[in-house]
């Protein structure tokens, strides 16, 4: 669900660990207890490793210590910020071969989803990404690629191609995206500045997001200090 899934959908993103989406379960969880064991993987930050702070929305962040793995992070999570649940992003994945081996990917728009956050290298991924999508089917669209790049580019001069070319479908979802009256319009000063306040109104939401979860990792953070008879 990180730069690793970027890669795959065409986005190149240099990536010094993984990033995993899983179904938070006591039975899911005892899988992923026994890979992260063959890894010799320890949590290094807090939360601790428990269900319930995957099921409140947190990442849990572990260090390999195994042959072959030494310093390779995993942060795994389960809820994301303006992500579906995961039954529904499960039903949506995305599955590729890779070595001989199936690995499922957050699908596109899932992994679009996931990155509107408050840090600044994200937005720059999310449009690379749809710039990349749009480069390799431009030429096959169908009516869920069009709708997708309608709601999701973030390129000035792509979108206004776009308005263009599909411009009853852009009329018809300018109510939920109104920037694409811009484009229609090719007011590139306008669009400049709404794709701005599209930016800075999902980080807000993201701040939102995190407060209380922030709040709850200090504590977590001045327990374990506390606790620690080294510090």
């Amino acid at each position: 669900m990180g730069g690793q899934a970027c890669v795959f959908y065409g986005a190149a993103e240099f990536s010094r660990d993984i990033d995993f989406a899983l179904w938070a379960d006591p039975e899911n969880l005892d899988r992923l207890h026994r890979a992260l064991k063959e890894l010799q993987a320890d949590v290094i930050a807090v939360p601790p490793n428990d269900i319930t702070y995957l099921q409140r929305g947190h990442a849990i962040h572990f260090r390999c210590r195994a042959e072959g793995t030494e310093n390779f992070r995993i942060d795994v999570m389960s809820r994301m910020r303006g992500v579906d649940d995961f039954d529904i992003i499960w039903q949506r994945r995305t599955t590729i071969e890779v070595d001989g081996l199936e690995v499922d990917l957050l699908s596109l728009p899932d992994l679009i989803a996931a990155k509107k956050t408050q840090r600044a290298k994200d937005w720059p991924m999310i449009q690379r990404l749809v710039e990349a999508n749009w480069y390799q089917n431009r030429h096959h669209s169908t009516p869920l690629r069009i709708a997708f790049w309608l709601r999701e580019c973030r390129t000035p001069v792509i979108l206004m191609q776009l308005v263009q070319t599909y411009r009853e479908e852009a009329i018809q979802i300018a109510i939920e995206r109104p920037l694409l009256a811009a484009a229609i319009e090719q007011n590139d000063e306008q669009l400049d500045q709404m794709l701005e306040e599209e930016r800075q109104a999902e980080i807000s939401k993201d701040q939102a997001y995190w407060q209380p979860l922030r709040k709850e990792l200090e504590a977590l953070r001045r327990r374990s200090s506390t606790n620690d008879p080294t510090s």
